[in-house]
C-alpha cells in the first residue's frame, strides 16, 4: 500500500525522522530561527537527510497548510541497504542485472527508469542519498507502479557502491558520451551493472574512473545527447538482447 508523501511541520518532522520514517528530503524556510529548528537540523545532519533551505513562497506552493517553516517528502516506499541487496540478488542470480543512477534529478526520468528496469529484469536500483530524485507519487505514477517491485537502495556515494559491486563479482560499465567504446562493443553476459548520470552533467568524473569499462550510443542526428531515460532503455535493451542470444 502506498504511504503518505508529505508531512508538515516542526514536531511533527522530529518525530517521523525519531521513529525511523524513510525521508527523502526536507524543505526549510531560509532564515528560520529557534530551539525546534536547531533540533531538526540537528536530526538532519546525523541521519544525512537531503535537504534544501527555501523561500516561503516555495512551500506554500508544496502545502496549504501550516507548515511552520518545514516540510519533508516521506518516501512511499521502502529502500534497502546495498550490502543486503547485493547479497541476496547474487546468492539468487547466476547473471545478476544492476543499475545505478548517479544524481538524476527528475522524478518523471526517475519513474520512468524504474518502469523500464522492471521490464528489462533489473534486480536492484542504486541511488545516492544526497542529490537524487526522491520517490514522490509522481515518481510512483510515472513508473506504473514498477517502484513498488523494482527494489532500490541508497548510498552515501555511487562510487561506494561501485567498489562494493566490484569486489562482489559485478562488472560495472558507465554510459558516458566521454568514450570510443559503443554499447555494442561491451559483453553484458556476466554480473553486470550500468551507471546512468544526471540529466545535465551525466556521470562524475570520479565515478567513470572507478567502472570497468564505458560505453556510448552512437548518435547519427545532430542532436548530441538522449535523454537519460531512453539511453537507459537502450542500454538494458541491449542487456537483454545478449543474453537471450
Amino acid at each position: 500500500m502506498e504511504k503518505p508523501t508529505q508531512i508538515y511541520g516542526i514536531r511533527a518532522i522530529i518525530e517521523a525522522i525519531n521513529a525511523g520514517e524513510t525521508i527523502d528530503k526536507i524543505f526549510i524556510q531560509k532564515g528560520l530561527k529557534g530551539d525546534l529548528s536547531k533540533e531538526l537540523e540537528g536530526l538532519i545532519r546525523k541521519n544525512g537527510i537531503n535537504v534544501s533551505y527555501v523561500p516561503p513562497e516555495k512551500l506554500y506552493r508544496l502545502t496549504k497548510n501550516n507548515h511552520q517553516g518545514v516540510i519533508a517528502n516521506i518516501s512511499p516506499i521502502t529502500f534497502y541497504e546495498l550490502e543486503t541487496l547485493v547479497e541476496k540478488v547474487i546468492e539468487n542470480k547466476e547473471a545478476p542485472l544492476f543499475l545505478l543512477l548517479d544524481q538524476l534529478s527528475d522524478v518523471r526520468n526517475f519513474g520512468a527508469i524504474i518502469r523500464t528496469a522492471e521490464c528489462t529484469g533489473v534486480d536492484g536500483i542504486i541511488i545516492q542519498k544526497k542529490g537524487a530524485a526522491p520517490v514522490t507519487a509522481d515518481t510512483i505514477k510515472t513508473s506504473a507502479g514498477a517502484a513498488f517491485k523494482v527494489p532500490i537502495a541508497k548510498v552515501d556515494h555511487i562510487k561506494d557502491a561501485v567498489y562494493y559491486l566490484q569486489a562482489s563479482g559485478v562488472s560495472v560499465t558507465v554510459a558516458t558520451e566521454k568514450t570510443t567504446n559503443t554499447v555494442y562493443d561491451v559483453s553484458f553476459k556476466e554480473p553486470t551493472a550500468i551507471v546512468m548520470g544526471a540529466e545535465d552533467k551525466g556521470v562524475s568524473p570520479s565515478v567513470i574512473k572507478a567502472a570497468d569499462q564505458t560505453a556510448k550510443l552512437p548518435l547519427l542526428g545532430e542532436i548530441g545527447s538522449l535523454n537519460v531515460s531512453v539511453a537507459c532503455g537502450v542500454f538494458l535493451y541491449e542487456v537483454v538482447r545478449q543474453r537471450m542470444d
